[in-house]
């Protein structure tokens, strides 16, 4: 009787280990995921499916079974375990208001920070390593994949003192929410489909945009997103109300960064694996 109270306490607290773990995952602010889990899957499935054979090879000798798409939010899922608080400033770069592309990447070329953009560069080239252990591949591949998705997100590339939009209050459909949270998920989730059906929906690219998308260097995928960043800050004032215009008007930028992030990624992951 003793051994089986015993068991039987043992899966209760399994049970409860694990539903406090999905509590704490559902409960993460919007605001610290960009593009919320459903926009990062989509970057993640995008560049699945823009990988050559050899690339897709070498992530499933590392990867095993879990695709892109799986690894996408990991980076986000972590934050609930304080030994990886160091990550926090890997999401995004910021910057302030009103600087031309010169400034941008005349600051990224002297850049030592830790931010999105200086580690999104030592990933890469940490993963280059032949050496590099794979559990480190692993955790390197999903940081890589989600800060990728992270910096095509315009809020991501945002202002330090507003907290990259966090601190620009407006009302979505009624409710209290901000800048960047409408970024990071509103706008994604408002078109109410799987990252699947997403990813169905949006993954179309010529040659040649593919071609000039991959052939740009880093620093010019951050000075386009801080453009897009400026313009809109310039497009909302504090308290504004914003919903089904506010789609309208936005959704067609979403769709296109979510595009490049997939498509810009695939092409890191082929140059590091595939070439």
């Amino acid at each position: 009787m003793h051994t089986q109270a015993s068991k039987l306490k043992r899966m209760k607290t399994s049970v409860l280990n694990k539903l406090l773990i999905f509590g704490l995952l559902l409960n993460l602010p919007s605001q610290s995921m960009a593009w919320g889990m459903l926009g990062h899957r989509v970057v993640a499935q995008i560049a699945e499916t823009n990988l050559n054979p050899k690339t897709k090879l070498v992530l499933k000798g590392i990867l095993g079974n879990e695709t892109l798409a799986m690894s996408s939010n990991w980076a986000d899922f972590v934050k609930s375990d304080k030994s990886y608080d160091y990550l926090y400033n890997w999401h995004f770069v910021n910057f302030g208001a009103g600087l031309s592309s010169a400034d941008i990447k005349g600051m990224l070329k002297a850049d030592t920070a830790v931010n999105a953009y200086t580690k999104i560069n030592f990933l890469v080239n940490e993963l280059k390593k032949k050496n590099l252990p794979k559990a480190q591949k692993i955790i390197y591949i999903r940081l890589l994949v989600h800060i990728v998705g992270d910096i095509h997100q315009p809020m991501h590339t945002g202002r330090a003192e507003d907290k990259g939009g966090n601190d620009v209050k407006l009302t979505w459909f009624g409710k209290s929410s901000n800048l960047h949270s409408i970024w990071d998920t509103e706008l994604v989730e408002s078109q109410q489909l799987s990252y699947t059906e997403y990813t169905q929906a949006i993954n179309f690219c010529s040659a040649k945009q593919k071609a000039d998308w991959q052939h740009a260097p880093i620093n010019a995928w951050i000075t386009e997103t801080y453009g897009m960043a400026q313009n809109i800050y310039g497009g909302v004032a504090l308290g504004d109300k914003l919903s089904y215009r506010y789609i309208y008007d936005n959704l067609n930028t979403v769709n296109n960064q979510l595009l490049k992030g997939g498509v810009r990624l695939a092409g890191l992951l082929n140059q590091i694996f595939g070439s």
